[in-house]
């Protein structure tokens, strides 16, 4: 019989043993399929304006769903192998070498793997339709998607599944070369129970891991400064490093101690949740650390991208509080305003007179900057005709409306900016005007130039005879309009695109929101649907981890019912084992990502705390169906413990 046919025989009479990894490589197979058709899908290209940053973003996240597949393959792989490490040694001990064992799994690696390849492209191919209706939906794009099989997608899933053979097999390789006949013999049996006491030295350890994540979530809180880069990466550092300690070391002592407080005497229940975690946390600890970091990625991730999308109409309606404006082009506005009225579209029209001049806005934590900057400035009382909620500043004072000044790269505590002065010279005098405060928002569209500054029509009266006859003097007509019918918003977009005088400008509200509806959409896809890979890999990890340890446990759950303890009872520890296990992980990857987002939501404008706990309870979720798959399986090993 040669090697390939033994392979063969292997693979139908073992079919049970080999269907945890060839379910990781179908997942990964059809995961990278669905999302390379997207990627190519030409009727999703068409409905987007900027194909080139589609296409930018989706190669950019292929690039890290391949790096998931890598690593999700690689632990199936490694659990597999660990579960099949008795067969390699038989084979090894019947006189058989090790070169004819690492290609007689390698031939068995390339025939699943080709098997899993097939099935992933074809179920791939059945629910890609389903992805791409759920992205234009996001886009809010009408129509129905194209059914059809892409063949580059098929071409870039095989040389990803070669890869992945690849990877794999150099990994059975080195493990079949590693490994002696005493290890292989002893790979699925339990862990060495006697486990020593922490000391001194691991106590010192243990306290370092919660220092280090002390010292990340502190600077986490500071670090948008001019050494963000720096700053990130101490964060990132200090994190990783602190939760493998905490794993490793921490909750390790922390189990210790509390069976010291027992005195030993831990019963059913911790025997059979705190014993096992006490003497496997130290050899899970890189994998609950990956988990760990992989869940507060994710959770970041959809976060950060949700908010944007959740927040796209706000935040665009506070750069733009006007749906149209003209900039002194009074004849434009005219003809505008005539097409409107043709087309039946309900409006409200307002103009405003402002000014525009030149001058410095004190900076209190830096006296030497004095950078002179357009200030474009708005009467209070002319305002307050659209309805806005103002109020009128003094005599002589102002307030600066900057609806971007969250996203700025500067100190975020505007308590220490504010309040300063605006400075105007004029005829070689210095004119010094209070400026009180910073609203973030705009009283006038984005694309009107200069520093909003609000203030009463006789202050702005002041300022023009004070500065009419200086340079970058200008008076500035401003005519604004309203739609009352968000549906009508189209249409007049449209019709004012033909005054635009930049074509590749999007100066009206509709276009603003449209593109960033585009952006943000497309960016939440992505986000969750590598959340989506993040999250079937983690979870896939830890119930095929738990799932071995459940075969290992079957022997001690036999002498547990022949003692006379039933299924519930046994179950019952089993369940506050699986709390740690799944929940553990998911609580201290949920609160890297808090101060994850806290410390990068300078760049959303709005509220993030609707999007941050939709995002937070679908993932718990998911996360919490792994762990009662978990626990049906130790179930059905507990129920059968006594066959």
């Amino acid at each position: 019989m040669t090697v390939f046919e033994l392979a063969l025989r292997s693979m139908r009479q073992n079919v049970k043993h080999y269907y945890l990894y060839f379910f990781a490589l179908i997942f990964s197979m059809s995961l990278f399929f669905v999302f390379s058709s997207l990627q190519h899908d030409q009727q999703v290209q068409s409905m987007l304006e900027s194909s080139d940053k589609f296409l930018v973003a989706f190669q950019s996240a292929a690039i890290l769903l391949i790096v998931i597949i890598v690593i999700f393959t690689i632990s199936s792989n490694q659990i597999f192998l660990r579960r099949r490490s008795r067969e390699i040694g038989l084979y090894q001990l019947i006189g058989l070498s090790k070169g004819w064992v690492a290609r007689y799994l390698i031939i068995e690696n390339v025939l699943l793997g080709f098997a899993a390849l097939i099935a992933g492209i074809i179920c791939g191919a059945l629910v890609s339709r389903l992805f791409v209706l759920i992205l234009m939906k996001l886009l809010r794009l009408d129509g129905m998607p194209a059914i059809d099989f892409s063949l580059p997608a098929a071409f870039d899933t095989a040389i990803v599944f070669v890869l992945v053979v690849v990877i794999t097999s150099v990994q059975m390789i080195i493990m079949i070369y590693r490994s002696t006949l005493l290890n292989l013999f002893q790979a699925d049996q339990q862990p060495d129970l006697s486990s020593r006491p922490p000391s001194i030295l691991t106590a010192i350890y243990a306290v370092l891991g919660i220092v280090l994540l002390g010292y990340g979530y502190e600077l986490s809180g500071r670090m948008v400064d001019e050494q963000l880069v720096l700053n990130a990466l101490l964060v990132l550092a200090s994190t990783i490093t602190g939760t493998y300690i905490l794993f490793r070391v921490t909750i390790t002592g922390c189990f210790f101690w509390l069976r010291k407080r027992k005195n030993g005497h831990l019963g059913l229940y911790n025997s059979l949740s705190l014993a096992p975690l006490m003497h496997r946390m130290k050899g899970n600890a890189n994998s609950l650390t990956l988990i760990t970091i992989l869940s507060a990625l994710t959770i970041t991730l959809v976060t950060m991208a949700y908010s944007v999308y959740y927040s796209a109409e706000q935040d665009t309606r506070m750069a733009m509080p006007y749906d149209f404006s003209f900039e002194n082009r009074q004849l434009d506005a005219q003809s505008f305003t005539t097409e409107l009225e043709r087309e039946g579209i309900n409006f409200s029209y307002l103009p405003i007179e402002a000014v525009r001049t030149t001058g410095v806005i004190l900076n209190p934590l830096d006296k030497s900057s004095h950078i002179e900057r357009n200030l474009l400035w708005l009467p209070a009382e002319q305002l307050l005709g659209t309805g806005k909620k103002l109020s009128v500043p003094p005599h002589g004072e102002a307030v600066e409306y900057n609806a971007s000044a969250h996203t700025a790269f500067d100190d975020s505590d505007f308590s220490k900016r504010y309040p300063t002065k605006i400075e105007l010279e004029s005829n070689g005098q210095t004119d010094s005007y209070p400026l009180k405060e910073l609203v973030v928002e705009n009283l006038v569209n984005s694309d009107i130039s200069g520093n909003q500054l609000l203030v009463s029509e006789n202050t702005l009266r002041e300022i023009q005879d004070s500065m009419s006859s200086t340079a970058g003097y200008e008076r500035v007509q401003l005519d604004t309009y309203r739609i009352s019918d968000k549906e009508e918003l189209a249409l007049a977009s449209s019709l004012y695109q033909k005054y635009n005088p930049d074509e590749y400008s999007t100066s009206d509200f509709y276009s603003q929101y449209k593109q960033s509806l585009e952006i943000s959409g497309l960016l939440i896809f992505i986000a969750a649907f590598l959340g989506l890979a993040f999250l079937a890999s983690t979870g896939s990890i830890l119930y095929f981890k738990q799932m071995t340890e459940a075969e290992q446990e079957k022997q001690s759950f036999r002498t547990l019912r022949q003692l006379g303890f039933d299924e519930k009872m046994i179950m019952k520890g089993i369940a506050q084992k699986q709390v740690v296990v799944f929940l553990l992980p998911l609580f201290i990857g949920m609160l890297h990502s808090f101060f994850a987002i806290k410390a990068a939501s300078f760049i959303i404008i709005s509220d993030i705390t609707i999007p941050t706990v939709i995002s937070i309870g679908a993932y718990t979720s998911i996360y919490v169906l792994f762990a009662l798959f978990t626990l049906d399986y130790y179930r059905k090993i507990v129920r059968n413990a006594m066959l």
